[in-house]
């Protein structure tokens, strides 16, 4: 039974249509690992077992049905940022711990017209607003790879639990690297779409000014491309839009990508100390995309600007704004600190700071006429022990050593690209460390056939963590 906890999504799906698993039987596999396993790791803030069952039940009594959804009957894991009607949605903020919304977000309820039972929320950091999942409220993630080291962040909850067996897939969501971050530290596949991609409604419009987007976090690609054509498309009144897709992007996993130009850089945008071992990671997967045909040389985008890290924390600041309900002495001390900044910037100021940013991202973006893929470390630093980022007493030392950990993920926030983490490496002490490959604008089919060539090449599917 434990192969069938790892059974790619979309396996699981078709194993359930040929009535060779049933959904009641899926899902209690996943509620009793949870119940068993998660105590180790603090994946789930809120498991929805009875919801689980009677959703499971009905898609049983639904199978003679000619028209099933795609992933009818498979078990999801959802990340406790978005609106799920009748289950609790703590944000893992105090202000929030009792909240049960009565709707789904637009991207919710796609995934329920998509045949999914929701498990429950998985643990994230308050607000997302850190690069580990950690919170006063809800506790520490930790890692199935070594639980004294983080899950990640901010969809910690989601890779954790999706690594450890716990879910068939999961849904996290990226607003500086908070899918590709989790899937580095966890071992699995992440995906951050393009902005446009997948609507914020009906509560947002642009969420954190286009940075922020709903996304997959898989076990293979093709999970997690099936989950993408689930997520995405447009809703009335959506401030972006992405070119929808020449066909569906599951389709885009094995078609043949062609010789592509992809260049490797290991220096991030601002300075960072980098671990050798994540720069031999990103070289290696260098190594292994030219073995596979493609041309591949040592480049960096023209990204280094005096006032990245001023510039991207200001927008940052402002994402307070979403949750203004929250009462300022309820909150954590860094969210707390992040509004009380936002309440010193004037409009001129954000404006200045935006026009600036779409400068930036111009300047960034047109690497792309000369390349297909950018390839760079997934982050600075192997997974980084529980605690670590709040160990300094002051708000923006902790603010800086999210920076520190993660200075390659937020340029594909700024400039709205889409970008993945592939679990290519392990360290000899058993700690993934993930390669980030970033994709030209709206390029999320470029970018699936590519990783779907090197999951291929290089398979990490099999892999258990000590935690499964």
């Amino acid at each position: 039974m434990s192969d069938l906890a790892f059974t790619p999504a979309v396996e699981q799906a078709r194993l359930i249509r040929e009535r060779r698993v049933s959904p009641v039987e899926l899902t209690e596999l996943y509620l009793e690992r949870i119940e068993r396993l998660d105590p180790q790791l603090n994946s789930f803030v809120t498991v929805d077992a009875e919801g689980a069952r009677a959703a499971a039940r009905a898609a049983e009594q639904a199978l003679s049905r000619p028209d099933l959804p795609p992933f009818h009957g498979v078990p999801i894991s959802l990340k406790d940022l978005d609106v799920v009607a009748g289950i609790r949605t703590t944000m893992s903020s105090a202000p929030f711990a009792d909240w049960v919304p009565d709707f789904d977000s637009a991207m919710v309820g796609r995934l329920r017209r998509a045949g999914f039972t929701f498990l429950g929320k998985t643990n994230t950091p308050e607000f997302g607003s850190r690069s580990v999942t950690e919170s006063e409220l809800n506790g520490a993630c930790r890692n199935p790879w070594d639980t004294s080291r983080t899950s990640g962040g901010s969809s910690g909850g989601a890779a954790a639990a999706l690594a450890a067996g716990l879910c068939g897939i999961s849904q996290g969501s990226d607003g500086g690297g908070s899918i590709r971050i989790p899937a580095s530290c966890c071992g699995v596949f992440g995906l951050k779409p393009s902005r446009g991609r997948i609507s914020g409604a009906p509560t947002f419009g642009a969420i954190i000014e286009g940075f922020a987007t709903s996304g997959p976090i898989a076990r293979t690609v093709k999970d997690a491309a099936a989950l993408l054509d689930v997520q995405a498309g447009y809703e009335v009144g959506d401030p972006y839009w992405a070119t929808p897709p020449e066909r569906p992007f599951a389709d885009e996993v094995g078609r043949d990508p062609g010789r592509l130009r992809i260049a490797v850089a290991v220096t991030p945008p601002f300075v960072a100390e980098i671990d050798p071992l994540c720069e031999e990671a990103a070289r290696a997967a260098g190594h292994l995309l030219e073995s596979l045909g493609h041309h591949v040389v040592e480049a960096t985008p023209d990204w280094a600007d005096p006032e990245y890290l001023e510039l991207f924390g200001t927008v940052w600041a402002g994402s307070s704004a979403y949750f203004g309900m929250a009462p300022r002495d309820a909150v954590e001390p860094l969210n707390r600190a992040l509004a009380e900044k936002a309440d010193r910037i004037t409009v001129t100021e954000y404006v200045t700071t935006m026009t600036k940013i779409h400068r930036l991202a111009r300047r960034i973006v047109a690497f792309w006429n000369d390349i297909d893929v950018l390839v760079t470390p997934g982050l600075a630093m192997q997974p980084v022990p529980v605690g670590w980022g709040l160990e300094p007493d002051d708000v923006w030392e902790q603010f800086d050593r999210g920076w520190a950990f993660t200075p390659f993920t937020q340029v594909a926030n700024l400039t709205g690209q889409p970008a993945a983490s592939l679990p290519l490496y392990w360290t000899a002490e058993g700690l993934p460390l993930g390669v980030q490959v970033v994709g030209p604008p709206t390029g999320e089919a470029l970018l699936l056939r590519l990783c779907a060539q090197v999951e291929a090449a290089r398979p990490w599917a099999g892999r258990r963590p000590p935690v499964s």
